[in-house]
């Protein structure tokens, strides 16, 4: 079993530019962790990031390695405050003037937090929105943040759906992310190796396993059991932690759950914190 989680991994590590063409919608995982986290969305006529946590400069090279760039983007869709979802915004958004898609209570929090002018687009959790020819539908997940949202994007050729950071599923969650043909979804924690880690105080651990903290393994495949259906056909988890969790270990979990489902055409992928994953294109 060991060994074929590895060969996911390896496989789900290294965008291809080549994989960027000919198909009509490509996801890109640029990186996630608890250091950062950024995705890139591109269809034929708009090209999104989904977060921008890690620095403008590896936003840019990450870009680079699919031969893309920042200046062309259309906008930053930004799920809530924290620093590991918007590290890059301040040298990336504001001096390039790229538009930022929030809610009211994280565009507050932003201009606490950064000080420096945007081109905000603000948007109210729970109504849709359009940006060109997509549709983005934020919803509310819990975490401790101001307002903190997952996105379900509907594109003319399969729906995006981005959960990285909620401390339980809830019902609301999962029914906006069941048109989903993909997810990104938050697999952060080992239970025992978080329960276990020597360098993180109680307090951590307990805001961590709290209903308004973060995934864990289990839960992650508690959540892609509710989500299993005909439809589906890519989980990307994310937001792995790099001391309390293993990628093996949550392909592993996540992955033994939908072949107990009979869901076997169901891809589950890694995403890393240090490279991109590979690009899923559909069309």
């Amino acid at each position: 079993m060991a060994d074929g989680c590895r060969t996911q991994i390896a496989l789900a590590v290294g965008a291809s530019a080549s994989s960027l063409r000919g198909v009509s919608v490509h996801l890109t995982i640029l990186g996630s962790g608890s250091s950062g986290n950024s995705s890139y969305l591109e269809t034929e006529e708009v090209r999104l990031l989904i977060d921008a946590g890690l620095s403008a400069r590896q936003i840019r090279q990450r870009l680079l390695s699919i031969q893309r760039t920042p200046e062309n983007l259309t906008g930053i869709l930004i799920t809530h405050e924290h620093s590991d979802h918007i590290g890059g915004l301040a040298v990336l958004a504001s001096k390039l003037g790229i538009p930022v898609y929030c809610n009211r209570l994280t565009r507050e929090a932003i201009q606490e937090t950064l000080q420096v002018p945007f081109d905000f687009r603000i948007f109210a959790t729970g109504s849709a929105f359009a940006i060109g020819s997509l549709e983005v539908e934020p919803f509310s997940i819990p975490h401790d943040a101001n307002d903190p949202v997952g996105f379900l994007i509907r594109t003319p050729f399969a729906n995006i759906g981005c959960v990285t950071d909620l401390g339980h599923f809830t019902k609301l969650v999962a029914e906006r992310l069941r048109p989903a043909q993909v997810v990104m979804l938050e697999a952060n924690h080992d239970i025992k190796l978080l329960q276990d880690d020597l360098r993180r105080p109680w307090s951590l651990k307990q805001r961590i396993l709290s209903r308004h903290g973060h995934l864990s393994n289990e839960a992650a495949a508690d959540a892609v059991s509710q989500l299993a259906s005909a439809e589906l056909r890519h989980v990307v988890l994310a937001h792995l932690s790099q001391d309390c969790n293993r990628p093996e270990l949550a392909l592993r979990i996540v992955g033994e759950r939908l072949r107990g489902l009979g869901a076997t055409h169901v891809q589950v992928a890694a995403a890393a914190q240090d490279a991109p994953a590979a690009t899923i294109s559909l069309g």
